[in-house]
């Protein structure tokens, strides 16, 4: 039969070719009766709307662009899925590519984002160029980053605030009376990793502690061997900060199975993130709770908001996030509410 056009279903269901274009446009407005009419005409004739060409008419694709960096970090695939159905009942779709952290491979994938005509891009753990911001700024596609920032102002972002959840581990760990202390901190080359090291050395420091710091990476392989590394000093941390969830998982197993160290007993150990398998019998995971919900709601309104006004200003969002007690950690003597 060929492709079936909006004109087909128009005449079928006794109604404008406009108002099967308000049917079929999310936000449009259309009564009950010709919605209940197009979309029975549409269901017999075997009608799509193609969105494509329409993004071409209107100047509009209601397509969102979202960059990950890896899905492996449990935290990425669940602010996916809710990143996913905020934009989705606003009417938007996204299209998601993965890129690592390396300049080249971003630029490519954020080109071709820009070749599908997004009308605005999320990246998640993600790193901008200047090069590349201003691209996009060029293009009057605005940008937030997702639990990552950037210096200079020139981009949107959301983050947890990383700086104050590093300290709130340093207090915890001082009320604790831990005198060996260590971080396996995130990635030294991304804000989140940065901020909250620097929280978490900053807050020791006001109680004349200096800890060990290794870079995990923010990965399972490189967080094992730092643990190892820890352990096998002369005299081993008793507490160890972890840069995310992720890694504390790989921690733990690590000081467990392959160590023999009992886990809070021996050496108490601290995430950040909270995901789902952190409150798991078998971990325990006291860590810092990254506020999903908000920071996806802060997401999907700073972009909008720049999709439709293109002269609002860029500006960083951090959200603070609670210090969820688990058993992977000693209460401090004078207890300490979750």
């Amino acid at each position: 039969m060929g492709v079936v056009t909006s004109l087909q279903v128009a005449e079928r269901a006794g109604v404008s070719q406009s108002a099967v274009s308000r049917v079929f446009t999310p936000g449009a407005s259309a009564s009950a009766k010709t919605v209940e009419k197009v979309k029975r005409a549409a269901d017999e004739l075997g009608y799509r709307p193609n969105m494509m060409a329409r993004a071409m008419i209107t100047g509009k694709s209601r397509i969102i662009g979202l960059v990950v960096a890896y899905l492996d970090n449990q935290f990425y695939p669940l602010a996916l899925e809710r990143l996913s159905n905020a934009l989705q009942a606003k009417g938007y779709r996204i299209l998601v590519f993965t890129a690592s952290n390396d300049k080249a491979h971003v630029a490519r994938v954020v080109q071709e984002l820009m070749d599908y005509q997004v009308e605005g891009i999320i990246t998640a753990s993600v790193g901008m160029s200047s090069d590349l911001t201003q691209r996009c700024e060029d293009a009057g596609i605005p940008i937030v980053m997702f639990n990552r920032g950037q210096d200079g102002g020139r981009v949107s972002s959301v983050t947890s605030a990383n700086f104050e959840g590093g300290r709130k581990v340093a207090d915890f760990m001082i009320e604790c009376e831990h005198k060996h202390i260590a971080h396996i901190s995130g990635w030294q080359g991304s804000s989140t990793g940065r901020d909250r090291q620097l929280g978490f050395v900053a807050g020791l420091d006001e109680a004349g502690i200096v800890p060990r710091v290794i870079d995990g990476m923010y990965g399972r392989i490189t967080a094992a061997a730092a643990t190892r590394d820890l352990m096998d000093r002369r005299t081993p941390p008793d507490a160890i900060f972890v840069g995310n969830d992720h890694m504390a998982f790989a921690v733990m197993d690590c000081l467990r199975a392959d160590l023999g160290v009992s886990v809070p007993d021996d050496v108490a150990v601290i995430g950040y993130d909270d995901v789902p398998m952190a409150a798991w019998p078998a971990y325990g995971l006291t860590t810092v709770r990254q506020p999903l919900n908000r920071m996806v709601d802060a997401t999907i309104d700073t972009l909008i908001a720049q999709i439709d006004n293109k002269s609002v200003t860029p500006k960083a969002i951090e959200i603070d996030g609670d210090l969820i007690l688990r058993t992977s950690t000693r209460r401090p003597t004078k207890g300490h509410d979750q």
